[in-house]
């Protein structure tokens, strides 16, 4: 055993320097001769070899006690025994509060946007828009069984995102700004109430989802490169249409400064309602379940976005993923109902395949499709298609990703613009 063989060699440098300390004083008298000298050597060395003999037996007890009770590593046997080895040591975050628990969580997510616009191939360094860079405090303190009281602060920290890059603006700046910043109180019998800024009832309505692509393809299809100019066919001059303002898919509120309530869970359901700055209103109702082999999840939504020429916006989605072969389905419908002109609407669908190509994670593969209308204006068309691919590794936290989406604006008046191509390469990495 190593370290049996370490204390020994320790205890036996010890004795031997001790005893030849105190051997110095008699070397220095005149009248020690070679003798005397040979026969205080000898004695040392007995003394030595007895002490050696003595730590050789305790060895061998303490080999024989560890035979007769294994650890409790050993007991798991080998596969257990890695397992153990592999946990991680307890991680502290400490707050200033004794009775709060304060946890720290986030990504840095970023990508090379390849933007092809009909006159110009360019390369931009963005942050991913689908997923932003973010850092996300947490804080809960358990009142009793039923309560608990909750807080969060979660910012953007988002260089170049990817939203605010255009072909006039390459480095469009910092973003740092707030998503959310609440409290809430949460019960296991009545629900959770939420006061401060956070994701509206209705928000995250468009997007269920199970294809493991969600880091770079979504039903907004826009934040892939939302900030990105059309050009004009007749001359290649830019536009003032951007892709954010061609493609929505209406995905509730987005993130406001709210109050918000969401029931107990019922077989798998809850419904949200939440009642929003500048007299807004809204409500979402989710659902998530599995059996059969199967995994489901469906959002509906609708709000009231207090504005003069909408009566109101509604979302709904539907995902779906068969567990043992990773195939999937995602469809996200949405739209505008407007007072004197045609609804604006939007359609998304997703089909994908989750594959075990690799030990570190999945390999996530999807193809989507959209279709819009009314957007910029009433008689506008658009169309955008995309092919995907993400690689997981599970014990770093990371997913490498690369896309390639095409956009496509069919304008009912002039001017006509070109279609944008976006190649996008990047990756995400969670803490």
């Amino acid at each position: 055993m190593r370290t049996l063989r370490v204390l020994r060699l320790l205890l036996m440098g010890t004795v031997t320097l001790s005893l030849y300390v105190s051997a110095i004083p008699a070397f220095a008298e005149d009248s020690m001769d070679v003798h005397e000298l040979k026969r205080v050597i000898e004695t040392q060395q007995q003394q030595l070899d007895t002490l050696q003999k003595q730590l050789a037996e305790q060895g061998k007890l303490i080999q024989q006690l560890l035979a007769k009770e294994p650890s409790p590593v050993t007991k798991t046997g080998a596969k257990d025994a890695v397992a153990v080895s592999a946990v991680p040591q307890d991680k502290v975050v400490t707050s200033g509060e004794e009775r709060v628990k304060l946890s720290i969580s986030g990504h840095v997510s970023r990508a090379v946007n390849l933007v092809d616009d009909g006159k110009e191939n360019k390369a931009y360094f963005v942050d991913n828009d689908n997923s932003e860079s973010r850092v996300n405090f947490v804080g809960t303190a358990k009142i009793d069984d039923d309560l608990t009281l909750g807080s969060r602060i979660e910012l953007t920290i988002a260089p170049n995102k990817a939203s605010n890059v255009d072909q006039n603006n390459e480095e469009a700046g910092d973003v740092f700004e707030q998503r959310w910043t609440e409290v809430s109180l949460d019960s296991k019998r009545f629900g959770k109430i939420s006061l401060g800024r956070g994701f509206t009832a209705s928000y995250g309505t468009a997007s269920a989802d199970l294809s493991g692509t969600g880091v770079i393809a979504t039903s907004t299809v826009a934040d892939l490169s939302g900030g990105m100019l059309f050009r004009q066919r007749s001359d290649d001059s830019l536009t003032d249409i951007r892709i954010f303002n061609a493609f929505n898919d209406f995905n509730g509120l987005s993130r406001k400064n709210r109050l918000r309530y969401d029931t107990p869970k019922f077989h798998g359901a809850h419904l949200a309602v939440s009642a929003v700055s500048d007299d807004r209103y809204d409500a979402g109702l989710y659902w998530g379940g599995q059996g059969y082999g199967f995994k489901a999840a469906a959002a509906a939504g609708i709000a009231d976005l207090n504005e003069d020429d909408t009566d109101y916006q509604y979302t709904g989605s539907f995902a779906i993923l068969h567990e043992e072969t990773g195939l999937n389905l995602a469809l996200s419908t949405g739209g505008k109902k407007r007072d004197d002109q045609d609804d604006a609407t939007n359609l998304f669908v997703k089909a994908g395949w989750l594959a075990n190509f690799f030990s570190v994670g999945k390999t996530a593969f999807s193809i989507d499709y959209t279709i819009g209308e009314g957007l910029p204006v009433e008689d506008d068309d658009t169309e955008s298609y995309a092919a995907t691919v993400v690689q997981r590794f599970d014990k770093y936290g990371t997913e490498l990703f690369a896309i390639y989406r095409l956009y496509e604006l069919d304008r009912d008046e002039e001017p006509n613009v070109h279609d944008i191509g976006v190649a996008s390469m990047g990756a995400r990495v969670k803490f």
